[in-house]
């Protein structure tokens, strides 16, 4: 018997890996987050198995529930939406596992950030502008942040920003951030990025309040960054005729000769 906790992606019922489907398929019991997992993955399920909510269950429920089917040992998929390393509270239910003993294995997911990006057709690092992407977030009452990560802090990286959880306190953070990065920076608001009903909507650190306007007060990715829009910057060197690599060595000379073979 195994738990497996899988990445179900951002919203889109198609956008979650092959190995997850797969484990959803051969599962007896299924626990999803039905607050956020898109109800078509449900498709997935064998028949007859047992299928359950989670939204409205405490962590004791849940592991209970977990916990049953390790006794008579039925396989469990765990489904949480987008992917399991950033505030899934996957980490809570490992420890419970790991103290009862009951196995476990993990299957990542598409994330919320990189289907906005997807939505938005960005890349979210350009040479000479941003080569570093912060997950980040602000305070909630699930979660407390620590007192060292500000969005001023990340702020002066000038690394492109994308923030979850936070479209409620918006204000606060054009505020912190127009400082650093000025009135006129990109941002962009994804509200459920890849679900049918997904939007978009763009702005600058000066207008985006005004745009977002009367938007959903939940489900929404924050970016912002230069990188949103940009057309002038350098390209990558990657693909330059003269750049040396080891899958195309530019002389006999190279010290890549003879490798790419």
């Amino acid at each position: 018997m195994t738990v497996h906790f899988i990445g179900a992606g951002p919203g889109a019922a198609d956008l979650i890996t092959l190995r997850a489907r797969d484990l959803i398929a051969a599962a007896p019991v299924c626990l999803y987050a039905g607050s956020l997992v898109p109800a078509a993955l449900l498709d997935h399920c064998p028949p007859g198995a047992r299928i359950i909510n989670t939204a409205p269950m405490s962590l004791d429920e849940i592991v209970d529930e977990i916990a049953r089917a390790h006794t008579v040992g039925h396989d469990v998929a765990r489904l949480h939406s987008g992917d399991l390393s950033i505030w899934s509270a996957m980490g809570e239910q490992l420890r419970r596992l790991r103290a009862l003993g009951i196995p476990f294995d993990v299957t990542p997911g598409v994330p919320a950030f990189a289907a906005a990006a997807a939505a938005l057709e960005a890349e979210l690092t350009l040479p000479g502008i941003a080569q570093s992407l912060v997950l980040t977030r602000t305070p909630g009452r699930a979660s407390a942040m620590p007192a060292a990560e500000t969005m001023k802090a990340f702020a002066a990286t000038g690394a492109t920003l994308a923030i979850h959880l936070s479209i409620h306190r918006l204000p606060e953070i054009v505020a912190a951030l127009t400082p650093s990065h000025g009135a006129n920076c990109p941002v962009a608001i994804v509200w459920r990025a890849s679900w049918p009903d997904q939007r978009i909507v763009r702005g600058t650190l000066a207008t985006i309040e005004a745009v977002a306007a009367g938007g959903p007060e939940r489900t929404a990715l924050i970016l912002v960054g230069r990188v949103l829009g940009a057309q002038d910057f350098a390209e990558s060197s990657l693909y330059a005729p003269d750049y040396d690599r080891r899958f195309r060595p530019r002389s006999v000379a190279s010290r890549f000769a003879g490798e790419s073979k």
